[in-house]
């Protein structure tokens, strides 16, 4: 691992490029501007990933400071983001034509990236904590963008929320301070057995706040309730990245405190264990029960969220290396599932103006090629073959049949037959419906509503790469293997 200053230029070009392009009035200057930035972007992310770096930037005391390191789960959330990040601003240049002050939504759009990359090179946990702040701040005028009294509610839930996980979270880092050896992030933790063996009932309860802190970005219960209220009201660029990027924060706070800092001798087979198994339990039913009943489809995928992001709560909180590779396996999958379906809502509206799900009656004439990906993330986000969903669902259950967890473990794997069944029932009709809307339908009312290709490209790659990793998921798995090996 070599000390590379050069780290911190991914982190803070996102950061003046996002302030250039706020002051962008000219809609094509604006436009290359972005997609411009979020591809050197990626290049400076993928460059940066080639080996080991790390770098201190600012030394506060003997023991805090803002440091910066890029390790295998470091690289592999920060390709994911940017890749995603991309995609879904090529989708906004076209979508943001009906919406106000574009210029204003793509600055934080772009800021908001600086901040997930710093989150993503954290080397310790006041640097996480900072970058997960400046990650609330900056995504909350991506919620407020539409300035509607809705937008403005759901804006102050988001922040509340925000601001008591992360308290938690907070309170969590004194504690860790004060009794792990360092809080830089070491695979299989730092935790002294000798300083919190005499307070070992106090850690375990400061940790178990700490997951639920962290946990509402995810949408864990019992803080998700801001999801389903801001996905709605925000553009669907926004809701997209929010559903399957900004919820990702939190699992990355989860894994670098569970896995790098308590570790996991301390947690396995406690309470605190069945505790936080029992919450990603109920989240993953209540998501996919709500969901169900939504009539709203934007509502309705973000309900899936509060469900969909809880099988990966759950792989990890299995502390068992099956149910980590099907966690980070769901990560990845289900960022690029719930982004084509968002994508996907967001064209239906742009197109047509339908929100609610019952009024999808033949879109699939309309608009074959969002519809016809709509159905490739849907069948993936059920775990359907060939889709990627099948393969880290597939892991998530072995993880929870291992021996070790008994009766819960059979519980944790009967709630994700469950939901699966439940997430088939709340979008296969939306599919269903788009492409046989019945004999009574009158096809010759119908018109071509197909966005154009910066609305349709993203959609297809995204499509693609669902069905590729679920044919080929060797690669993405051996990697996940290595990042576990290192804390197992």
């Amino acid at each position: 691992m070599q000390i590379n200053s050069m780290l911190l230029l991914p982190i803070v070009f996102p950061f003046v490029a996002g302030i250039i392009c706020g002051f962008q009035k000219q809609e094509k200057q604006r436009n290359i501007l972005v997609v411009l930035t979020l591809v050197i972007e990626l290049g400076l992310v993928l460059w940066m990933c080639r080996g080991e770096n790390v770098f201190t930037l600012w030394q506060i005391t003997e023991h805090l400071s803002i440091s910066y390191h890029t390790d295998g789960l470091a690289k592999f959330f920060v390709c994911l983001i940017c890749t995603i990040w991309l995609l879904a601003g090529i989708f906004s240049l076209e979508y943001m034509k009906h919406e106000q002050k574009p210029e204003r939504f793509f600055m934080f759009y772009i800021m908001s990236l600086g901040a997930l990359v710093s989150l993503c090179f954290s080397a310790n946990m006041m640097t996480l904590y900072l970058s997960y702040e400046y990650m609330t701040i900056l995504t909350l005028p991506l919620v407020l963008h539409t300035g509607t009294v809705d937008a403005v509610r759901a804006a102050m839930k988001y922040l509340g929320y925000s601001i008591f996980g992360a308290g938690l979270g907070l309170m969590g880092f004194f504690f860790l301070n004060s009794y792990c050896d360092t809080t830089t992030f070491l695979p299989g933790g730092t935790l002294n057995a000798f300083l919190s063996g005499n307070h070992h009932l106090l850690m375990q309860i400061v940790y178990l706040l700490t997951m639920i802190g962290f946990g509402c970005k995810a949408g864990m219960f019992p803080l998700h309730a801001w999801l389903p209220t801001a996905h709605p009201v925000a553009p669907s660029p926004a809701s997209a990245v929010l559903s399957g990027i900004i919820t990702k924060g939190g699992v990355i706070a989860i894994i670098r405190v569970t896995f790098y800092l308590v570790g996991i001798d301390f947690i396995r087979g406690t309470w605190v264990q069945h505790t936080l198994l029992i919450l990603s339990m109920i989240t993953v039913f209540m998501g996919s029960m709500l969901a169900y009943k939504e009539k709203l489809l934007k509502k309705r995928l973000a309900y899936s969220t509060v469900s969909q992001v809880s099988y990966v709560l759950f792989g990890l909180f299995l502390l068992h290396p099956i149910g980590f590779l099907g966690a980070l396996m769901q990560v990845v999958f289900h960022a690029v599932a719930k982004n084509i379906l968002f994508f996907g809502a967001g064209a239906i509206i742009y197109k047509t103006g339908k929100t609610f799900v019952y009024e999808y009656r033949g879109l699939g004439k309309q608009m074959p090629i969002v519809m016809w990906t709509f159905a490739i993330a849907s069948l993936s986000l059920i775990g359907i073959p060939p889709t990627a969903g099948f393969a880290s669902k597939w892991y998530l259950a072995q993880g929870g049949l291992s021996p070790e967890y008994g009766t819960l473990g059979l519980i944790g794997v009967a709630v994700l037959m469950v939901s699966a069944l439940l997430t088939a029932g709340y979008l296969l009709p939306i599919v269903h419906d788009a492409f046989f809307p019945g004999r009574d339908f009158d096809y010759a009312k119908l018109e071509k509503k197909e966005p154009n290709g910066l609305m349709t490209v993203p959609l297809v790659v995204l499509a693609a790469a669902i069905l590729l990793l679920g044919m080929f998921p060797q690669s993405l798995m051996t990697y996940i293997t290595q990042i576990s090996s290192t804390i197992f």
